[in-house]
Formats: C-alpha cells, sequence, structure tokens
C-alpha cells in the first residue's frame, strides 16, 4: 500500500482531509481546462488510488467557479490537428485511460460541479460514481460541435446507462447544453445546491461514504461496472462471491456487535 496525502501533481490541484481527496483543475481564469500534461498526470493518480491506503473517497471540484471547460483550444485541439493517425490514436486511447482509471479506482468518486463543464470537462463528470451541481452548471458533451464524433472516452457506454438512450444521443448528436435542472430530472445530477453550499455538500456525501465499510465500497463500485456487461445470473453469482468474501471482513462483524450492543458501528476498511 502506499500514501497519497502528500502527493504534490504539476497539473492540478490535490488535497486530503478525512481520508477525502480533492482535485480541482487549474487555470481558473480559462475555466479550467485539461492539456495533454493533465490528462495524463490524472490517468496516473487514479491508478495509483487502488494501493492508496490514505484515501478513500475523491471529490472531483470546481475551480473558481467553474468546472471544466474541456480540452484546451490552444494546448490540444490545436496539435491535434496537426498530428498523423498513429500520434491521434495515442492520444484517444490515453484520454480513455483516464475514464477506465477512474472506474477502477476502488474509490468512490464524487463529482461536484458549477458553472461549465464541457466536452472532456463532461466525461469527468459523467465517470464519477456520483454527480451533484449548481443551478448555474451547464454540461454539454459538445465534440459534435468541434466535428467530431459523440463516441468519446466511453460516452456512447455510460452515458445513455445514466440518463437513457434518447436523452443521451440527443446530448451526443446536437452537443447542446444540458441545464442542470434538466439533469437532476433525468438522474445526471444526484442533487442540485446553491454555489455556496456546493462544496459543503460534497464534502458530506464524501464525509459520510469515508465512514462506512470502505472495502465494501469498493466491491459495490466494482460490481457496478462489472456487471454492465454480464447477464442476470451471472451477475447473482458475482454478487454472492462478492458479498460472501465482505462477510468475511472484520467490518461486518463490528455492525453485528454494534447492533447487539445498540451502537453504532465504527468501521476501519478491513
Amino acid at each position: 500500500m502506499t500514501q497519497l496525502a502528500d502527493l504534490k501533481p504539476q497539473h492540478f490541484l490535490w488535497s486530503v482531509e478525512d481520508r477525502v481527496a480533492t482535485i480541482r483543475l487549474m487555470r481558473p481564469e480559462r475555466k479550467n481546462p485539461l492539456t495533454f500534461d493533465s490528462y495524463a498526470e490524472l490517468r496516473d493518480t487514479f491508478r495509483a488510488l487502488p494501493y492508496a491506503d490514505d484515501v478513500d473517497v475523491v471529490v472531483l471540484a470546481p475551480n473558481g467557479g467553474n468546472f471544466c471547460s474541456g480540452g484546451d483550444v490552444h494546448e490540444i485541439i490545436g496539435p491535434l490537428v496537426a498530428m498523423e493517425m498513429p500520434e491521434l490514436l495515442a492520444f484517444t486511447r490515453m484520454t480513455g485511460d483516464l475514464v477506465k482509471a477512474i472506474i477502477a479506482c476502488g474509490k468512490p468518486v464524487i463529482a461536484a460541479v458549477d458553472g461549465v463543464c464541457a466536452g472532456a470537462g463532461a466525461i469527468l463528470a459523467m465517470a464519477a460514481d456520483l454527480r451533484i451541481a449548481t443551478p448555474q452548471a451547464t454540461c454539454a458533451f459538445l465534440f459534435t460541435r468541434v466535428g467530431l464524433a459523440g463516441a468519446d472516452m466511453g460516452a456512447c457506454a455510460i452515458l445513455p446507462r445514466i440518463i437513457g438512450q434518447g436523452r443521451a444521443a440527443e446530448l451526443l448528436y446536437t452537443g447542446r447544453s444540458m441545464k442542470a435542472d434538466e439533469g437532476h430530472a433525468w438522474g445526471f445530477w444526484n442533487a442540485l445546491h446553491d454555489s455556496d453550499a456546493l462544496e459543503a455538500a460534497a464534502a458530506e456525501m464524501a464525509r459520510r461514504i469515508a465512514a462506512g465499510p470502505n472495502f465494501a465500497h469498493m466491491m459495490t463500485k466494482t460490481q457496478l461496472n462489472h456487471e454492465w456487461s454480464m447477464g442476470l445470473e451471472q451477475a447473482i453469482e458475482a454478487e454472492a462471491q462478492a458479498q460472501a468474501i465482505c462477510m468475511k471482513t472484520q467490518d461486518f462483524a463490528r455492525a453485528y456487535h454494534a447492533f447487539a450492543a445498540k451502537q453504532k458501528p465504527v468501521f476501519e476498511g478491513n
């Protein structure tokens, strides 16, 4: 296992408090765009998280009133126009690897979104386990507006599972902005909070999850993602095995003894 609390990334802001890691993209004056370097560093950080024993939950937070404006026009899109196919495929695989790393990190991820959430920023929100936003948040999968397919970083697989096939198709074909109340009604946002309450709400949600049985949370995240491609009988068997494993944890025993003593269990993640 490893410690990530003292991680000092170069291309995004990182902090850990009470076993909750918070990530903020940089350059708020440009609405926090992604660059080649920030993509790679985020991917590598999420790849390290399964081995971190000092982080139980991750919050993707806004910076300067916005979440993320997507790939930087000058630092990413401009250079991509000049690349040949092998370089382009290496780039699109790297961006997809970031989504795969978020999904496979073993920690619940909460996206707290304010202001602009566009392009790859919308993908980051989509890849999170839970999403909350402000009424001012606008989320746009705007790839078609720059001449690209809506099929980017897993959007055609993940977005329909969150909001339904027809709604996802509309957003991916048109690239239009999904308003906050619309996204809440569709189930993309779990809740809406005023701007001055957003981060407190995310922190409270993160603390509540982090106080739970974190080995079991890892199992829940794993099954939520693996069962996409399973049949019902296969999924039920996978859950039987996952739950049997969890029943051998000390947290399961702690919960029983606390219940018997009419106390609240204190979980330790083992």
